[in-house]
């Protein structure tokens, strides 16, 4: 592979997000929601990035930050260098044909009252005006038939078919510009099992024929290590570990990451011993101090308490850690 594929490609620098907070004169006050707290990821081109941890971690709003759905509070975002969570809609128009997103529920995602093919259209009728009714025509039957579709589907209406064919719809869709980069936020989490591993084989094959880019939001950590190359796991809108698959199904770091890991169950009976962690999780509305999982952590000192942990190298993974830091794990 070359060079160029290990290039940076979105750059996700120091961002937060918060929401509420604000009160007005005939409204109550709203509690201050901090979803993201300084995170700083690097997606580099041709990577299957995977950001997994549990419900409620900021995973999706991460992603909806990056693809411009909701821009951030704090931080920048930069596509090739250049940033765009500050620019307009009119501005963003070039970078919105190169980054797509795929969203997790796929009876919510498509328009129930257009059909399949006003559905794959409408993108090529928006961003290329000048196109003729045969040339869009011709490209949706190609990208239909490229993820799988019958292109007897065209006429129907997404109500008319099954969880997996519109997930397959809905992926269609995001290719119709032929973009370099893909946000899937848990794309397979509202399917059934026997139906998950065709949307991803749909998505692997799409991925090496095209040249794409993934970030894959997911909470199914067998998923990651089929999917993945490169993981970020989160916490609490924090990333505490990051690492390549291979290194952190191995050794894994963090203590939150091994509690993850060994809660996934496997048919030989190895991996690492089951991890038990005490308490509950903490809300996005009263972070703890320092370090956010340190109300569960078995590792956690007076430190922890007082001060936040910053992503730093240790060998082949990246931890947010000091019990790691300090070789005290």
């Amino acid at each position: 592979m070359s060079e160029l594929a290990h290039s940076p490609l979105v750059e996700i620098e120091n961002v937060e997000q918060r929401f509420g907070g604000s009160s007005g004169f005939l409204s109550p006050s709203q509690p201050l929601v901090k979803a993201l707290n300084s995170v700083s990821l690097t997606i580099n081109k041709g990577d299957s990035f995977c950001l997994v941890g549990e419900s409620g971690c900021g995973k999706s709003t991460l992603a909806r930050a990056v693809i411009g759905l909701n821009p951030p509070t704090a931080g920048h975002i930069k596509y090739q260098g250049n940033r765009i969570d500050n620019l307009s809609t009119r501005e963003r128009q070039p970078y919105t044909r190169k980054m797509q997103m795929v969203f997790q529920n796929p009876y919510a995602s498509l328009n129930p009252r257009m059909t399949v093919a006003q559905t794959l259209q409408e993108p090529l009728q928006i961003h290329f005006p000048t196109m003729s009714r045969a040339e869009i025509e011709a490209k949706v039957e190609e990208v239909m038939l490229s993820v799988g579709n019958d292109p007897s589907w065209l006429e129907r209406y997404p109500h008319e078919f099954s969880g997996g064919q519109r997930q397959r719809i809905s992926i269609a869709r995001a290719l119709m510009l032929d973009p370099e980069f893909i946000v899937a936020d848990e794309p397979i989490s509202a399917l059934d099992v026997s139906i998950q591993a065709q949307v991803l084989n749909v998505m692997m094959e799409a991925q090496e024929s095209r040249n794409l880019t993934y970030l894959f939001i997911t909470h199914d950590l067998s998923v990651v290590e089929h999917f993945g190359n490169r993981v970020a796991v989160m916490y609490l809108g924090t990333v505490c570990e990051l690492a390549d698959t291979k290194n952190l199904f191995a050794t894994p770091r963090h203590p939150y990451t091994q509690a993850l890991l060994s809660a996934v169950p496997k048919m030989d009976g190895s991996g690492v011993n089951h991890v038990k962690m005490s308490g509950e999780v903490p809300t996005a509305m009263d972070l703890p101090s320092g370090c956010v999982f340190h109300t569960r952590c078995p590792y956690a000192n007076d430190r922890c308490k007082r001060e936040i942990p910053k992503l730093k190298d240790n060998g082949d993974t990246q931890t947010a850690c000091f019990a790691v830091e300090e070789g005290r794990l």
